[in-house]
């Protein structure tokens, strides 16, 4: 339905002083501190998932070396979607003046809201990321203790028990990424870079990350005789913390590693703008439009903790 004049019945009177509704600030490309952005030229992407080989055998004098295979352990894809919203206005209201009073900021409005259709979209994969429900290339959640290997063992990229976010359970989950393996039982060097939180663990973080001293309790409530912030010391988490305002579980926390080929954004047709007159009607329509997916390749990019039991 286009926007008329009945709609629009304050621009007509005289001695109007402002209009507001439309000129929010907006938080914009969150997404950019947790996705890598590639393009891409087709209706979907797919990324494989190779074994590599497992630990090299004792050869004994005259024997055969022992060889090996790598293989394709699963594939993950990557659909894109089309996401379009648009507007339109009346002749008449264009013929009162309305348009070059709203135009402007209509067409911001609706700019903000395809910015926030995209960050919910890139956020929720971390929302559903311990929903079985929401899988990736290997038949799992995002965040799961049952990741399958070509070895047949599995591995886990969130806590064996759920927690609060503190210096404790981060510390925890460090040690938990330094375990992690590759497909074939391998031990690889990865570790925690950023950390990504909702809004309301903003002051949390901000102590955990920043203290100098330790922020664990101890003895009758105290800190902990004044330990150092190992963390801060060691220069753990060098990204610092970055907070997500799209993040809908209040006390989940997510840490991303520097493993390659993770969590990826590809962008099919970057945002189009279009303004075009109906014949039939005198109607101006606007419209905006867009393909992109988000997603995840190595699930071993973040470790994350969930699903805290409610009090």
């Amino acid at each position: 339905m286009a926007i008329s004049r009945s709609q629009l019945v304050k621009e007509l009177e005289p001695g109007l002083n402002a209009l507001f509704g439309l000129e929010y600030n907006r938080y914009d490309n969150e997404h950019a501190e947790i996705f890598v952005t590639e393009t891409s030229d087709r209706a979907f992407e797919e990324e494989v998932m190779l074994s590599g080989f497992g630990t090299a055998a004792t050869k004994a004098e005259g024997a055969m070396v022992t060889m090996d295979q790598a293989t394709e352990a699963y594939t993950s894809r990557y659909t894109h979607n089309t996401v379009a919203l648009g507007f339109a206005i009346t002749e008449e209201a264009i013929e009162d003046n309305l348009y070059d009073r709203l135009a402007g900021r209509y067409t911001r409005a609706l700019a903000r809201s395809m910015a926030q259709s995209k960050q919910i979209t890139a956020a929720n994969i971390l929302n559903n990321g311990f929903d079985a429900n929401f899988t990736g290339g290997d038949g799992k959640a995002l965040m799961t203790t049952d990741h399958p290997l070509a070895n047949g063992g599995t591995f886990r990229n969130e806590l064996s028990t759920a927690a609060d976010l503190s210096e404790t359970s981060l510390e925890q989950s460090l040690i938990d990424i330094a375990a992690f393996v590759d497909e074939r039982g391998l031990k690889i060097a990865l570790q925690g870079r950023k950390l990504i939180i909702p809004k309301e663990l903003q002051f949390t973080a901000e102590r955990i990350m920043r203290s100098p001293l330790s922020t664990t309790p101890g003895g009758s409530n105290a800190f902990a005789k004044n330990d150092i912030n190992a963390m801060m010391n060691m220069g753990m988490v060098p990204e610092g913390y970055r907070v997500n305002h799209f993040l809908t579980d209040t006390d989940a926390f997510f840490i991303l590693t520097d493993a390659p080929n993770g969590l990826k954004h590809f962008v099919r047709s970057p945002i189009k703008t279009a303004i075009e007159g109906d014949f039939d009607t005198g109607n101006v329509r606007f419209k905006a439009r867009e393909r992109y997916s988000f997603g995840f390749s190595d699930p071993r990019c973040v470790f994350g903790n969930g699903n805290l039991p409610t009090s």
